[in-house]
């Protein structure tokens, strides 16, 4: 089936009892057992849920993999990866990623045992040169959030292969409409499903992706021992989002690439972030392994105190954090998403207290234009 095909249809066929075309809420926490060990395949809604489980197929066909996984937040998928690991092993990371990714992982995962070191996961020098006899994990976001930095999946993908470790990659800015990591050779993918799969600022949640039948044993364990599920009417509404995410990225991904080139000509910005602009660095290698560039853009304004002015003169974008809506929001990463990540650590990357990072969404062009120029007249 295409893409479409089965973001509307994948894991959700017609309800068996009522012909309902939409799944379901299974609003229960438990489930009538016929006799002592003999039931329909459900026990307890922590374990199982079919609202969950036809959004957990939806997206292991949307991503290509063999299972997915729904959590109750993006970092509760991304806390459950890290749960595969034990105490002496070590991870290679992006440098450049979501803060929340980063506090977990510096502030909570590394206390019990677990190495990291964070690189330019673009650098595959650097990304080698890192490598331990410890290292089980690759975690790499691209387009990274919020520079931009664009990573090549496939070459990492075979590094890590050929090391016996594992690649994870955080898909949550490209989709699976636009990038498919486990085609290119990925072992799991993650997403915040709070962002663009569901699409519409209404509910938090996550889910893993695997394409190995081992990590989806232990992955099942894991969702079930830990218990870090989402309720079944939060699983709803990303069903409900994913009938319309290729409509949503293709209007995303047209509006922030104008959004992007008219930017771009601003001489009063110092520099502007989007994979699909010509002199992008990544260009290129991001047109190999995606089909669209996003709706993600940063900007360089050149203080903390010209973009403290930016961010108030806007209407349409909203000042607030999170992405992927319909509605355009705009944030400042060093103070909001991204402040649990040292400044020095920040500023290597290009993350300055001068970036502003915009998340585009699907109103009128010209309105989201006008918007931003009247906010960028104050530089």
């Amino acid at each position: 089936m295409g893409f479409s095909t089965d973001q509307i249809h994948a894991g959700q066929e017609p309800d068996p009892t009522t012909g309902a075309v939409t799944v379901p809420i299974y609003q229960t926490s438990t489930y009538v057992q016929d006799e002592l060990g003999k039931h329909k395949g459900f026990e307890y809604a922590r374990t199982q849920n079919p609202t969950r489980m036809a959004l957990e197929q939806c997206i292991a066909a949307l991503e290509q993999g063999q299972r997915g996984f729904a959590f109750g937040s993006g970092m509760a998928a991304i806390t459950t990866i890290t749960q595969l690991l034990r105490p002496g092993d070590h991870v290679v990371s992006s440098n450049n990623m979501y803060g929340g990714t980063f506090r977990l992982f510096d502030q909570i995962v590394s206390h019990y045992g677990v190495g990291f070191t964070y690189v330019d996961t673009s650098d595959l020098a650097a990304v080698g040169a890192a490598w331990t006899k410890g290292t089980k994990l690759l975690y790499v976001e691209t387009p990274t959030n919020p520079s931009m930095i664009v990573s090549d999946l496939r070459a990492l993908a075979s590094l890590a292969r050929s090391k016996g470790a594992w690649l994870c990659v955080d898909n949550t800015f490209m989709t699976p409409y636009f990038q498919r990591p486990i085609e290119l050779g990925a072992h799991l993918v993650v997403h915040s499903t709070t962002k663009y799969l569901n699409g519409h600022s209404d509910m938090v949640g996550g889910v893993i992706v695997s394409n190995d039948p081992a990590i989806s044993e232990r992955l099942q364990f894991l969702q079930n021992a830990v218990g870090a599920v989402p309720g079944p009417f939060d699983c709803f509404l990303v069903l409900r989002g994913l009938k319309t995410l290729s409509v949503r990225m293709d209007r995303h991904d047209s509006n922030a690439r104008a959004i992007a080139a008219w930017l771009s000509k601003n001489p009063k910005l110092k520099k502007v972030y989007y994979p699909g602009l010509p002199a992008h660095p990544g260009r290129e290698l991001h047109e190999r392994q995606a089909s669209g560039f996003g709706g993600m853009i940063a900007f360089d304004t050149g203080s903390l105190t010209k973009g403290a002015e930016v961010l108030k003169g806007t209407r349409l974008f909203a000042l607030a954090e999170s992405l992927g809506g319909v509605e355009s929001l705009i944030s400042h990463p060093a103070t909001m998403t991204h402040a649990s990540v040292p400044r020095a650590e920040r500023e290597k990357s290009g993350l300055t207290d001068g970036l502003v990072r915009i998340s585009v969404g699907i109103e009128d062009l010209a309105d989201l234009q006008e918007d931003l120029e009247k906010a960028l007249a104050v530089l």
